[in-house]
């Protein structure tokens, strides 16, 4: 298997993805980097930026944009899959901190756009919003709570509006429909294209690149791997799903996969009857996790949740791949758009993406020690890594900003449990996601088993 095997914006990137030299022995920087995607990368940029005369050094282990940040959804969002309520109740934090938080992840998505204009990345930015159609009555419901929830803290019809029926379809034409929620605060790209080119900026700024590189360990002042140890005043650590493969790290983020199908480039007759015209990316308000673009080539690119966490929090290539969870995908998306029946399906991927054991994503600097982090996104990375870099800029440069008071500032999550407690737990977790769609499908009613569950997995 070569890299442009990994995803379908991995093989579309319009790059040979040959990986860069290898770290050639022991070196000393200012800032050590492990992980080249976006949270990494991001850090590299702005740390560039803030201050050129920096000496930083970022370690891949395979070529920037491997993991999830080559292969996920394509959402650049305001989403935090951790409520406002939740973050308002953070140590520290307050209501007023969880909307600042949600008002920068929002500014992002043009900070994306902007930093990818300037560098000349055309990664087919188009911000067209997010659709999240509801198309039973339980759907519904949550769909209008979650409207009156966002009014409860402040955003207008600007942010967040209830599409009824008629709206919805004229985003884009659902099977079975009853309206959606539709918010601007969203663009689609080609995320490969982006941390790719974003890899080649953070080089022309003098950043070191070593792929080829695995980091074996990491501590205060350094980083390990098999040719040398990379030491630095500052250790970022940028691993995200992959970070169960450092030592000491198994329990920090549960690595939970994602799986991905994509169809053949649809005829205009086919886009006529399905819609998205204006490119907005699509969910519904089912429980276990789906998400869809349309492609600037003119694919429909389709995920969810559904592959099993596995024993140990082990990481394979043979985990990226899950033919049940491909199916599903497949089926999933002509139930939605049923015009796509007759569409072939040309490609299929998958890969971990990490969860914290609260589900709050955080960034940090311990100032004592110097390790610095950020990540457990929980799949809302896209543009969470960017406003990640730019906090763990301003903190490692000492630079004061509204940034880093923000309330996942410094946050530390406890650590999953030991095994085989976590592997039960994670996929009994995920059983129960499915078990409340089908319980809703059944009763037409909420189901009491995602409400039982909600605190376990992110919810209020």
């Amino acid at each position: 298997m070569t890299y442009a095997d990994l995803s379908l914006w991995q093989a579309t990137c319009g790059e040979d993805l040959v990986a860069r030299p290898a770290l050639p022995g022991a070196i000393d920087v200012d800032v050590a980097i492990v992980g080249a995607g976006f949270t990494g990368l991001w850090t590299a940029y702005y740390l560039s930026e803030l201050d050129p005369s920096l000496r930083i050094a970022v370690v891949e282990k395979h070529i920037a944009g491997f993991g999830a940040s080559g292969r996920n959804g394509g959402w650049v969002s305001g989403l935090f899959p951790a409520s406002r309520a939740r973050l308002a109740r953070l140590p520290g934090s307050s209501p007023a901190g969880a909307i600042a938080l949600t008002s920068q992840l929002r500014a992002t998505i043009d900070e994306i756009r902007r930093v990818s204009a300037e560098e000349g990345i055309d990664c087919d930015f188009t911000k067209g919003g997010a659709i999240v159609f509801a198309r039973t009555a339980s759907q519904l419901a949550r769909a209008r709570a979650e409207v009156e929830e966002a009014r409860s803290w402040g955003d207008t019809e600007d942010d967040v509006r209830l599409l009824d029926a008629g709206e919805s379809s004229e985003w884009a034409r659902v099977a079975g429909a009853l309206g959606a929620t539709y918010t601007p605060h969203c663009a689609r790209i080609q995320p490969a294209t982006l941390v790719r080119g974003l890899a080649a900026a953070v080089e022309r700024r003098g950043v070191a690149l070593y792929e080829q590189t695995a980091a074996t360990g990491i501590a205060p002042g350094r980083v390990n791997t098999a040719v040398g140890d990379v030491t630095a005043e500052v250790v970022v650590r940028a691993t995200e799903g992959y970070t169960a493969e450092l030592a000491g790290c198994q329990r920090e983020v549960l690595p939970v996969y994602s799986l991905m199908v994509a169809t053949e480039p649809l005829s205009a007759d086919t886009w006529a009857e399905i819609g998205l015209s204006a490119a907005p990316t699509f969910s519904d308000h089912r429980h276990l996790i789906i998400y869809g673009q349309r492609t600037a080539d003119g694919r429909l690119a389709f995920g969810g949740r559904g592959a099993p966490y596995h024993f140990g929090s082990s990481i394979s290539p043979a985990f990226d791949r899950d033919d049940g969870v491909f199916a599903s995908l497949r089926k999933t998306l002509v139930e939605l758009f049923p015009p796509v029946a007759g569409a072939a399906f040309t490609s299929a991927w998958g890969g971990p993406l990490g969860v914290p054991r609260d589900w709050t994503p955080s960034v940090g600097l311990d100032s004592r020690t110097g390790m610095a982090w950020a990540g457990g996104y929980v799949g809302d990375g896209v543009s969470t890594a960017n406003l990640a870099g730019r906090t763990l800029a301003h903190l490692i440069t000492g630079t004061s900003s509204e940034l880093t008071t923000l309330p996942w500032v410094n946050h530390r999550s406890r650590r999953w449990e030991p095994e085989p407690l976590r592997w039960l737990g994670a996929n009994t977790g995920l059983r129960a996601v499915s078990a409340a769609d089908r319980e809703e499908r059944l009763t037409a009613r909420p189901s009491l088993l995602a409400k039982a569950m909600a605190p376990l997995l992110g919810g209020s």
